[in-house]
């Protein structure tokens, strides 16, 4: 029987979400996010299996997370993902399965992965501007990106987030756009602020959003509100409800105190959190034959590694790994 009061942190915060990483791997290379020329990956041999990644959520399931989001990297670049999101999604105790995709690829996948548990989608989206799209990614990809999107829409994915990292002098014009863009597909905005993971992130031009809040919740006559999801955005909606804005804010106003999730990436390193260094392996185990109690003693010992907080502003030079590598 599984007991949803089990996996708790050492200063009582509940731990509820997994963001699993399924490959390290990417076909853009936001400026943000990974140097274009990168090529630290992982070895394929060391990524946890389909069924190791199957044996692995379980026993986190049975110890009370509930929601599963599918990262990468790209995750739509992993063979058979709508089959991994078969078997997950089929697990129990696994209430909500979700996606963060550039959805580049999403155009061939968004039916199957509806199909096989995916109910919902973000999508990293930081420019309408075609120029401006493969400027920030490195790729001429903002018709792939759209097509995704028009086609997870047609699939019924809902609801779909659009991810703009907000940008000093490089995308911040482009705000109001978006939010047009959002209001007429019926999609949330999210806003989230540049964070100093690996020398990418340290050099991304940071925007602080306490601003931008304030002036969109003026202009639109914006209302607190929640929406479903458990991530870490702060909600504003329209007072008919027709639209809706996230600022995640990891910088200017953190939310450390009520962080519920953690990250496995695709090699099987659990991360506590974005901001330090506290990890746990979990492949050795996996690959040694433990067994499903050991397994689950594990998880309550890695969880309990998780610090307060990150210091992404006293420590901004600290994590050197890339967003990449951690998982999205």
């Amino acid at each position: 029987m599984t007991d949803h009061t089990l996996l708790t942190d050492n200063f009582q915060r509940p731990i509820e979400y997994l963001r699993l990483s399924v490959t390290d791997r990417c076909d853009l290379r936001c400026a943000y996010c990974m140097p274009e020329d990168f090529k630290g990956y992982e070895e394929p041999e060391n990524w946890l299996t389909f069924d190791e990644i199957e044996r692995l959520i379980g026993a986190f399931a049975r110890l009370g997370v509930k929601r599963l989001r599918l990262t990468g990297g790209e995750p739509l670049l992993r063979r058979d993902l709508t089959g991994l999101a078969g078997r997950l999604s089929a697990l129990p105790g696994i209430e909500d399965l979700s996606l963060s995709t550039n959805a580049t690829h999403l155009d061939k996948h968004a039916q199957a992965l509806r199909d096989n548990g995916i109910s919902r989608i973000n999508v990293s989206l930081d420019s309408l501007q075609r120029e401006r799209i493969e400027k920030i990614t490195g790729r001429d990809c903002l018709h792939k990106i759209l097509a995704g999107l028009m086609a997870g829409k047609e699939a019924g994915l809902a609801p779909i987030k659009i991810n703009m990292v907000a940008l000093q002098g490089v995308n911040d014009d482009e705000i109001d756009s978006m939010v047009a863009f959002c209001i007429e597909h019926g999609f949330i905005l999210r806003f989230i602020e540049a964070m100093p993971v690996g020398s990418t992130g340290r050099e991304a031009q940071f925007l602080d959003l306490q601003p931008v809040k304030q002036r969109l919740q003026e202009r639109f006559g914006l209302l607190e509100g929640v929406i479903p999801g458990g991530g870490p955005a702060r909600y504003l909606k329209s007072a008919d409800g027709k639209f809706s804005v996230g600022f995640i804010t990891p910088i200017s106003q953190h939310f450390c105190e009520t962080c519920n999730r953690v990250r496995l990436a695709v090699d099987g390193t659990l991360y506590t959190c974005l901001g330090q260094d506290e990890k746990f392996e979990f492949r050795p185990l996996l690959r040694g034959g433990i067994s499903d109690q050991g397994l689950e003693d594990a998880i309550r010992l890695a969880i309990s590694l998780k610090p307060e907080r990150h210091e992404f502003r006293e420590e901004p030079r600290k994590i050197i790994r890339f967003m990449s590598s951690t998982g999205g």
